[in-house]
């Protein structure tokens, strides 16, 4: 690793998924930057998720989905006050992808849920650490629900209220999470929905998370040969809505003409010079705007979360982090090893920028921040060195508008 990767490394932060936060000190944040075998950035503790933070990057997790979840959620609500207590937390088994994708949406206002995962009739120690350490408060408009249980067997604690939504198939279980939205929000009408197909790739599916729960729009689920009945319900119920279809090549052509018969559709696509995988198809989500719906993040000031695509439950995870603080869509890498060319490239568009005159010094800048999800194995410790400098505010020459507006005054 060169020296310039070394120095952008600083020591390790414990984000606590317990009580109390600690810290680790210098001597141990070089060593885990090392990148040597047996040496994790983000070991899961017994206090918690250990993250590794850098001048413009936040690394949150473990070596598991269930940590990686558990960090994202206590960092958003660390329930230490009122106001930092969610009023309500979702609970999903980490076999339901589908029920997990799904549930993303929820993170939006009014819930503002963080997702926890369950393992079977389990709940690991360290979601059941976090979801009593945040200590929901409670959502009336969901009849006091504490939890939110979608399809999870888990024994949850007895003193919590709970909202169970079943467990079914993907469009039956995201058409139930679209009504509980409609009755979180007190039956606010919902105007826009994110459409994809069930059987396409998980690494394709995984921007939706993040999308819905800046959004707040549900996410729901069709057939690439047919709309599910289930869904179809939904569509007809919210009278003619926007549907933004996330990788629309993996659904047929007869099914699109379908869904415009149920709403307007918009088809979020990559471009033919990008591509149709999933790093490119997580930029495209993150550079779409209609009007008020989508980020259209095409210029510097922004969050933004990273993600594996060989971990998908870390999209509904960090979902949270798409609707709250910096509000980051999410972006997608294929090696743990690699910032893809892609990525690189659309990194560097929006990259910050100053000059060296008065009006443009750095500290009137606007700055990018990037969320990292998951240990070393996720994402490495260089990996991480390389996204926090192609994040970092850097200096460019001065154009001759600026230069003659400087002259002026």
């Amino acid at each position: 690793m060169s020296a310039a990767r070394r120095r952008a490394l600083l020591p390790l932060i414990l984000v606590a998924t317990g009580v109390a936060l600690a810290g680790c000190g210098k001597g141990s944040g070089e060593h885990a930057a090392s990148g040597g075998p047996g040496h994790r950035l983000a070991p899961v503790t017994a206090q918690g998720a250990v993250s590794a933070a850098t001048r413009n990057t936040t690394r949150l997790g473990g070596n598991e989905v269930a940590a990686d979840a558990a960090a994202v959620a206590r960092a958003v609500y660390p329930g230490l006050t009122a106001e930092t207590r969610p009023r309500a937390v979702v609970v999903v088994d980490e076999r339901d992808w589908s029920g997990a994708l799904a549930a993303s949406a929820l993170a939006a206002a009014p819930t503002g849920a963080p997702v926890l995962y369950s393992s079977g009739g389990s709940l690991p120690a360290v979601s059941a650490s976090s979801l009593e350490a945040m200590h929901p408060s409670g959502m009336a408009s969901l009849g006091g629900a504490q939890v939110i249980s979608v399809g999870a067997a888990a024994v949850l604690p007895a003193h919590l209220s709970v909202r169970a939504v079943p467990a079914g198939e993907p469009a039956v279980t995201a058409a139930a999470i679209a009504h509980l939205m409609l009755s979180a929000g007190g039956g606010v009408a919902l105007h826009q929905v994110i459409v994809v197909a069930a059987n396409a790739p998980r690494a394709l599916q995984m921007p939706a998370a993040g999308l819905a729960a800046e959004s707040g729009s549900p996410i729901l689920f069709v057939m690439p040969a047919q709309i599910p009945a289930a869904t179809a319900a939904v569509l007809s119920e919210l009278h003619h809505p926007s549907i933004y279809v996330i990788a629309p090549q993996e659904i047929r052509a007869r099914t699109l003409s379908q869904l415009r018969r149920l709403g307007s559709v918009t088809e979020i696509r990559t471009s033919d010079a990008e591509g149709t995988g999933a790093v490119a198809n997580a930029i495209a989500v993150a550079r779409f705007t209609d009007g008020t719906f989508g980020w259209g993040v095409k210029e510097p000031g922004h969050g933004l979360v990273f993600a594996n695509v060989a971990r998908p439950l870390d999209a509904p995870a960090a979902a949270l982090l798409s609707a709250t603080g910096d509000y980051a869509p999410q972006l997608l890498i294929e090696r743990p090893g690699e910032v893809p060319p892609a990525l690189a490239d659309y990194l560097g568009n929006i990259q910050p920028a100053y000059t060296s005159t008065p009006q443009f010094r750095p500290v009137r800048g606007v700055y990018n921040h990037g969320w990292l999800v998951g240990d070393d194995a996720a994402i490495s410790a260089v990996t991480q060195a390389e996204i926090d400098a192609l994040l970092e505010i850097s200096p460019r020459r001065q154009s001759s508008e600026e230069a003659s507006v400087t002259q002026a005054e």
